[in-house]
């Protein structure tokens, strides 16, 4: 339509527009502060053009859907780096918890109860029929196995924490599967119809970034705009608006394994290689039973060496000395053997029966067993192989919190260079609201303007 009512046409398409810009634009600025959102923009196209008597004449503009500024290649970095600081975060946590454990700043550390411990195998040297060194001996024996014993029992409950956090989280995958398989639906919904779902895409990278904090996952789009999430191990977690569900079924050990709710007899442990689950599996099936199985290790060192020296020994009674040590810490119930707590007479000091009480020899030899390479194949010392261990545990919440702190750096600057594409800058979106808003004034202008001329035509019929 050419003509004057071709130009009150124009106006009213150019007022519309400049409308929808200041609409888009107060939505970017009302969610300057929103996490994940990526602002949008307005497209603004020239329609059609007409032929007139004097060629083409142009007939304004019309404002397309608005679209989100995004970057979908950096969403998928973003979410790689997540999976990674997920599994440091969980693991630097609990290995912290491991380090409190082997805490040698107080006076109670197992390294202060095992050099008391030869130490009064030392006094008892230089004393052999005494009767405060025996008791002294002990004394200090007992609370060595009682340090064993009570060090190794804190994993325990720290295990224990890990399995409860291992199956909350996955309760959380479940319900942000859900939420994606749900937004799937109405993006499919919005998009089939023409639109663009921005913000409902928005919500959707959320979740899958929370996700990514939880568990390992891949994605990829259809074209209908439906995001599949499966894990690292081609499963699929999220099909469209179907979800399939993750549960957790109890091991051998009594710990939970992760499962499908489809099939709850296979664990999927060792297919996890990302996320919060992953560090969470690792230090509680993995890390922790090592540090176990070597404190149980060095308890069993000196409970042999001890006890097998201790036999070669004669007691004030000029008995053969029995086993010093009992039980396991497996069993919960290593402790000095109940023969010695009963009767200190009983701890064998001496190297033959006709030397007992004076005789020394055999305290002496139990003594140098401080010194004795008995541990890792006869090459390391009892202190040097439980410092070791100490030593391990230390270096292992270094490399937690170096792994922590570096994709804590990448996921922030990600972080950064995505707010730099598509986070919303209130100073663009002031110079946008001034310039819709004078477009807006201008299309009302043309069409006051037009009126005028429509009246002044009417006015010479």
């Amino acid at each position: 339509m050419s003509g004057i009512y071709g130009v009150l046409q124009t106006g009213m398409r150019s007022l519309q527009a400049q409308q929808r810009g200041i609409e888009v634009t107060g939505h970017n600025i009302a969610n300057v502060n929103t996490p994940g959102y990526s602002r949008q923009t307005v497209n603004l196209k020239t329609t059609t053009p007409v032929m007139g008597s004097q060629g083409m004449i142009g007939t304004g503009v019309t404002a397309r859907e608005s679209e989100r500024v995004y970057d979908r290649f950096v969403g998928v970095q973003i979410e790689n780096e997540n999976e990674e600081l997920g599994r440091w975060d969980a693991q630097k946590t609990a290995l912290e918890r491991v380090e409190t454990i082997f805490d040698e700043s107080s006076d109670s550390g197992l390294s202060k109860t095992m050099g008391e411990f030869w130490n009064a195998w030392q006094d008892l040297v230089n004393n052999p029929s005494g009767n405060v060194e025996r008791l002294a001996l002990l004394g200090n024996s007992e609370t060595l196995a009682f340090e064993f014993q009570n060090t190794y029992n804190k994993f325990l409950p720290l295990q224990a924490d890990l399995d409860i956090s291992i199956a909350a989280t996955v309760d959380e995958i479940n319900l942000k599967a859900a939420e994606i398989g749900d937004l799937n639906q109405k993006i499919i919904e919005a998009e089939g119809g023409g639109l663009h779902a921005n913000d409902f895409r928005d919500a959707r990278d959320m979740a899958v970034k929370d996700i990514g904090l939880m568990i390992d996952v891949t994605t990829y789009e259809e074209s209908s705009g439906s995001l599949n999430v499966n894990l690292k191990d081609g499963s699929s977690l999220v099909n469209g608006s179907n979800t399939s569900t993750l549960s957790t079924m109890a091991n051998d050990a009594g710990y939970r394994d992760v499962v499908w709710a489809s099939d709850p007899t296979v664990s999927i442990n060792n297919t996890i290689s990302g996320g919060k689950l992953k560090g969470w599996i690792e230090v509680r099936d993995v890390i922790i039973p090592g540090y176990m199985s070597n404190l149980e290790d060095l308890a069993n060192g000196i409970k042999g060496a001890v006890n097998t020296a201790h036999g070669n020994g004669y007691d004030l009674n000029g008995d053969v000395g029995g086993a010093f040590f009992s039980g396991t810490l497996a069993g919960n119930d290593f402790a000095v053997h109940a023969d010695i707590v009963a009767d200190s007479t009983k701890i064998a000091a001496s190297g033959t029966a006709l030397g007992a009480p004076g005789d020394n020899s055999n305290a002496i030899a139990i003594a140098e067993l401080q010194n004795a390479l008995m541990m890792n194949s006869d090459t390391a010392t009892f202190d040097n192989y439980y410092n070791s261990m100490v030593s391990d545990v230390g270096t292992a919440v270094r490399h937690a919190g170096m792994s922590y702190d570096h994709h804590t750096a990448m996921v922030g600057h990600l972080e950064n260079y995505r707010e730099s594409i598509s986070g919303v800058s209130l100073d663009e979106e002031m110079v946008n609201l001034i310039q819709f808003q004078l477009g807006y004034d201008a299309a009302a202008k043309l069409i006051s303007t037009t009126d005028e001329l429509l009246q002044t035509l009417i006015n010479m019929v």
